[in-house]
């Protein structure tokens, strides 16, 4: 099954091994989502957050979410 979401802004972490998606549903609601990769494992990026089922209406109400959630993405929206 194809992944539906579609990615409206990613913010990676310093060294691009973290980074937060926040995203936009099928069904219009939006959602963000903490992702690391490890350059030695293939699998590609995964959840390390879990926050990918909550939603909210607006692109910014995910954003502030996210915001308060992952102790450094106000930092690295500012860099």
């Amino acid at each position: 099954m194809a992944h539906e979401n579609k990615v409206i802004r990613s913010v990676n972490l310093q060294g691009e091994t973290i980074c937060v998606d926040i995203f936009l549903r099928p069904n219009g609601t939006y959602g963000f989502d903490e992702f690391r990769r490890d350059p030695e494992d293939g699998r590609g990026w995964y959840s390390i957050g879990h926050h990918g089922s909550d939603s909210w209406k607006d692109f910014e109400g995910a954003l502030a979410a996210a915001c308060d959630t992952v102790h450094w993405l106000k930092e690295a929206l500012h860099d």
